[in-house]
């Protein structure tokens, strides 16, 4: 821009004479572009000669002062040459690409940038939108495309999608009042095996650990299903339906706990797990980021492992089906207007298998 208005400026001076006297302009503007020629050759002696941009504003603004059949003579490059500088000259005039205000989305802002890279340096298996739900946390309102764009940029690919749900049409029209449950089973250090009874509420995504045992009865299951229902409370009159499949150990006395709470028990077909789809990603979850990652020792050691994973589970991971929100969480922080001013916090999960971030109050 200001290149153009020195070129501008230069050539409304140099026109001033030529008006007034052409030929003896002509002849001065001759004189000069020799003696710039010159200053050019003198400059570099030792190279080839190179025009430096100031140079082709020079030649390009006394062009007008001497007529165009006398070029030849006179430039030290061709005619076409000396009209290209004017064209590029020109062309820089309208160019606007440099604005520092450009229309269209605002640009990620460097913190936020730096916070996507560490959260995928920090968390491996983090895929575009876990690092969107956590950001989202933070109070950084930043699309999924964007987090992928960054991830790209710096080389770092984000983690393989998981696919969705399936039963959709019902489970998303009644999800408020469902509750699905499924027994887990955990390999021990000894090979000795254990089972957990996982519950799942459809609505808020939160997940409760009913009990572990190494030998999973009807009476256990039917105390759990009993427990369950004392820890809900009122929120239990809430429920309508619990999806189970048709494992032996959930008896009719187990079906009857929540019959007796106006609790509708839908069985899934047999060998079909994608009927109880949300129970099995939970679980799934609960693997990839937790128990395959760990050695289990014992029943209370699994037992202390799940309960503090239900508590980041429900407390802390951000949800796709609930805009990024956590179970107990009802709505999402305010957000940061300058990340670089804060301090970002990082709390370890599970002696650091899993990160919990935040901003130092």
């Amino acid at each position: 821009m200001i290149v153009s208005l020195v070129y501008q400026v230069t050539r409304k001076l140099l026109s001033v004479p030529a008006v007034l006297l052409r030929r003896q302009a002509a002849k001065n503007a001759e004189l000069l572009i020799l003696r710039h020629e010159n200053a050019v050759l003198r400059r570099q002696l030792a190279r080839p000669v190179r025009y430096e941009p100031v140079d082709r504003l020079w030649f390009a603004a006394l062009s007008s002062l001497i007529p165009r059949q006398r070029w030849a003579n006179v430039f030290p490059v061709t005619p076409g040459t000396l009209l290209a500088w004017h064209r590029r000259l020109v062309a820089r005039r309208w160019d606007y690409s440099r604005r520092r205000s450009r229309p269209g989305r605002p640009r990620t802002a460097k913190a936020v940038k730096e916070m996507v890279l560490r959260l995928a340096a920090e968390n491996p298996c983090w895929g575009c939108r876990r690092i969107q739900g956590e950001l989202a946390r933070l109070g950084h309102q930043v699309g999924a495309s964007t987090v992928w764009e960054i991830l790209t940029v710096a080389g770092a690919g984000p983690a393989p999608r998981r696919g969705g749900p399936t039963w959709r049409e019902f489970l998303t029209a009644q999800a408020n009042g469902i509750i699905a449950c499924d027994f887990l089973h955990i390999d021990l250090v000894d090979l000795r095996r254990v089972y957990a009874l996982v519950f799942l509420e459809h609505g808020t995504r939160r997940l409760h650990i009913a009990g572990v045992t190494a030998h999973p009865t009807a009476q256990w299951t039917v105390q759990q299903a009993r427990n369950l229902a004392v820890d809900l409370g009122v929120r239990l009159e809430s429920l309508r339906f619990l999806v189970r499949d048709r494992d032996g150990k959930y008896a009719d006395s187990f079906d009857a706990v929540f019959e007796s709470e106006t609790i509708e028990v839908l069985r899934t077909a047999p060998r079909s797990p994608r009927m109880n789809a949300h129970c099995e990603r939970a679980i799934g979850t609960l693997r990839r980021e937790a128990l395959d990652h760990v050695l289990i020792w014992n029943e209370p050691h699994a037992r202390r492992v799940l309960d503090e994973y239900a508590r980041h589970y429900n407390g802390h991971r951000p949800h796709q089906a609930r805009g990024q929100l956590p179970p107990l969480a009802e709505r999402q922080p305010a957000p940061v207007t300058d990340p670089s001013t804060t301090r970002l916090l990082r709390s370890r999960v599970l002696g650091g298998l899993i990160n919990e971030y935040r901003y130092v109050a």
